[in-house]
């Protein structure tokens, strides 16, 4: 079993998660895992397919792929909150989920992390989060340098999908696949299509923009 940490966010393998913890059942969580020896102080992030983050019964339905993040550092203050960061590890598939404690725990399948064909698909990839990036940064009017990308087809996978803006559905869609291969191409679809969409957007003159009617929603 291990403890359940539900977000609004979906947590990649290497990737940098700080939180701050409030809730009395996620300060229940950190006694807890303080009370442990230090290499067991981590905790499964699930999203939330339905639901909110905070409040008792907020969630009410968890997507059934999450990541566990590793504690890489702790502070707690005096009125009891704790300031963390944590670094997304394994991948894991959630068997089933109990409430004995005051916060959730599940039995999960430890998925495994193979690469598959990727057939070129990193230098796809490569090439169209370079294009992406271009394009965010002239509709942002801000052009960030791109970081390097690792050779290694899993970390590419995982580094690209966790620094696109993507909606929860795509994330946790990435998050998911099989293998890396898989990630690949759903990233090289969505790169395109995001690409394309933010090319024609900075085409438009802000004045065009301006002049779309409101949604009455």
């Amino acid at each position: 079993m291990i403890p359940l940490f539900p977000l609004g966010t979906v947590l990649f393998p290497g990737a940098p998660l700080p939180l701050r913890i409030f809730e009395d059942r996620y300060r229940v969580l950190m006694a807890d895992l303080l009370a442990g020896p230090e290499p067991e102080r981590r905790f499964g992030v699930v999203a939330i397919r339905r639901g909110r983050e905070v409040g008792v019964n907020a969630v009410e339905a968890l997507h059934d792929v999450g990541c566990v993040a590793v504690i890489t550092d702790l502070r707690q203050a005096a009125d009891g909150t704790y300031g963390i960061e944590t670094v997304g590890s394994t991948r894991f598939r959630i068997l089933s989920v109990d409430d004995e404690r005051p916060y959730l725990r599940a039995a999960v399948e430890w998925l495994p992390e193979p690469v598959g064909e990727v057939d070129g698909l990193d230098q796809v990839v490569r090439h169209r989060y370079a294009a992406y990036r271009a394009a965010l940064g002239t509709v942002r009017g801000l052009q960030a340098p791109l970081p390097d990308l690792p050779g290694d087809d899993r970390l590419l996978s995982y580094l690209v999908a966790a620094t696109v803006i993507a909606d929860a559905p795509d994330r946790q869609r990435f998050l998911a696949e099989y293998d890396a291969a898989a990630r690949l191409g759903a990233l090289a679809e969505w790169l395109a299509r995001e690409t394309m969409l933010l090319t024609t957007l900075s085409a438009v003159p802000a004045g065009r923009l301006l002049e779309v009617p409101p949604s009455p929603n």
